[in-house]
């Protein structure tokens, strides 16, 4: 069966062209359409597509907001089409399949649309490819993620980047620890911290990374390995490959 598609967008011509992009590809029935926010969140109510293009920039209710309206959890799968990037951030954290400049190009929708594509035959909430191409667009433009959106038990929590304690590797998932809660994630540690800020976060282990911040003590072990106190309480140890960064942090702690 081919899916269905919901085109948002306040500009006549901006969904036409998607409109006929769209039926280029046999995969995708025809195209059900809304002319602002209002429109969406009842179209969404009435029959939720499998796929939407959601404009950004409307009047009176904005993409971001018909998002809320509507409920992360219960957002189809979400393309957004934005004409400025500065969104791209907020995307993701709602876990967007994807986003796309205005003016649409052909080779750039192709692109959306296979990773679409691959999320709806996937149809598995613990995707990591969201927040794998959040992480990697940020690590290439040298920029740092401020939030993190967990899908866990039918929510999405969003965590403050700078509310995490330290954060360790579980398997193909990274746990971010927040004072005595714990979060999966399901992230690589090298894609975490090469999106991280390296003023802020320090990695001590392969397995471990923490927050400058929470750490109270610096005890020397064998072996050029270390005893990291966090604030609290908790102890981690540190790995000899990463001790020259813990050497730089005790001479430079600030």
């Amino acid at each position: 069966m081919p899916w269905s598609t919901l085109i948002v967008d306040d500009e006549p011509l901006a969904r036409e062209g998607l409109r006929l992009l769209l039926a280029e590809d046999p995969d995708f029935a025809p195209v059900a359409e809304a002319r602002d926010g209002r429109e969406a969140v009842a179209a969404l109510a009435a029959a939720p597509p499998d796929l939407v293009f959601l404009d950004v920039q409307m009047p009176e209710m904005d993409g971001f907001a018909v998002v809320r309206a509507v409920g992360v959890d219960r957002m189809p799968a979400v393309v957004f089409v934005t004409a400025h990037d500065r969104f791209a951030l907020h995307a993701f954290e709602i876990n967007a399949i994807d986003y796309v400049l205005k003016p649409v190009t052909r080779d750039r929708f192709a692109q959306a649309l296979a990773r679409a594509k691959a999320r709806l035959a996937a149809r598995s909430i613990g995707d990591a490819r969201p927040i794998l191409g959040l992480l990697e667009m940020l690590a290439a433009r040298g920029r740092h993620v401020k939030r993190l959106a967990v899908r866990s038990a039918g929510k999405t929590t969003f965590l403050d980047v700078d509310d995490i304690d330290w954060i360790e590797a579980a398997e193909n998932y990274v746990q971010l620890h927040v004072g005595k809660a714990s979060h999966l994630l399901h992230v690589t540690m090298n894609a975490l911290e090469k999106s991280l800020d390296p003023a802020t976060f320090v990695r001590i282990h392969r397995s471990t990374i923490v927050r400058i911040a929470r750490i109270a003590e610096l005890v020397s072990a064998q072996h050029g390995e270390h005893v990291i106190v966090l604030h609290g309480g908790t102890r981690l140890r540190s790995g000899r490959s990463y001790a020259d960064r813990l050497k730089a942090l005790a001479a430079n702690p600030f």
